[in-house]
């Protein structure tokens, strides 16, 4: 059976919350989410999946925090990080949010789960010292869920903090994680295929204007085996804009948006037969 430690950690929170640990820093709540505590606030994760443009197959999943609700899936906490007074405390929430949403995926899915996407708050890129990436592998190596299977998301940055971005990728690099990038528009992303080798770029697709750099970028990223992800695709316009680049470019697209999935804490149906199979 797969993730025991995992399973493990999982039964030593439900103990505790049986047993009315009310200050525990992560606990699990009546649905089984993992949840955590940063200051006054509860938090937990909401995911949504990555698909295949042309038959709608689910090849990963994005992981976002929200707050914690007993009838919902909570709000949407991009601000939480924005507040935090330092940076010891932004790499803490960091750490906290990321632990969560290994917990909260993998304890739904088998070991034939599409790879997870875990994102990197801007805030945090001058926070990252040099044990940052090791810091999270531990985490995960002790509740034996599978690094390699976890890819992290960078923020868009500006040309002058190219450099601060590089440092963050070889920090994680380092560590045996695969990488992502974002990009505003194909043109931005084809400047990072060059200058920063990612795994993979996640590029807005309501900045789709251009077909000539939406054609370039998905050829050099062909040739350089980096994969690219259109996302926002949230309504009918925009997917239909996507649809014609990928008829007229005879390419397979990968895509996300609230179109096809809101972001939920409970993953979808196909993903959790997968654990059902395992």
């Amino acid at each position: 059976m797969a993730y025991q430690a995992l399973k493990a950690y999982l039964a030593r929170l439900d103990a505790q919350h049986t047993g009315g640990t009310a200050s525990a820093k992560v606990w699990l709540d009546e649905q089984g989410r993992a949840a955590g505590r940063f200051f006054n606030t509860s938090l937990t994760s909401a995911f949504q999946p990555v698909r295949s443009f042309d038959d709608g197959h689910i090849v990963a999943c994005e992981a976002f925090a929200r707050s914690h609700s007993a009838v919902d899936d909570g709000l949407h906490l991009w601000k939480l990080l924005d507040q935090a007074a330092s940076d010891d405390e932004s790499v803490e929430l960091d750490r906290l949010c990321r632990m969560l949403h290994a917990i909260n995926y993998y304890r739904q899915v088998g070991e034939e789960a599409p790879e997870l996407h875990l994102s990197v708050h801007a805030r945090l890129l001058a926070a990252v010292n040099n044990n940052h990436g090791v810091a999270y592998r531990r985490i995960l190596a002790a509740l034996e869920l599978p690094h390699e299977r976890i890819v992290l998301q960078l923020p868009v940055v500006t040309p002058n903090q190219r450099w601060l971005l590089n440092y963050v990728l070889d920090n994680y690099r380092r560590n045996g994680f695969r990488l992502g990038v974002s990009a505003n528009s194909p043109l931005e992303a084809l400047g990072l295929l060059d200058k920063v080798k990612p795994d993979l770029i996640k590029v807005d697709a309501r900045e789709l204007a251009d077909p000539d750099s939406v054609a370039l970028l998905l050829l050099r990223a062909a040739e350089q085996g980096v994969r690219i992800f259109f996302k926002r695709v949230e309504n009918k316009e925009v997917f239909d804009k996507l649809a014609w680049y990928c008829q007229a470019l005879a390419q397979s697209t990968l895509a996300q948006g609230y179109l096809w999935d809101v972001p939920a804490a409970r993953l979808p149906d196909t993903l959790l037969g997968l654990k059902d199979a395992a």
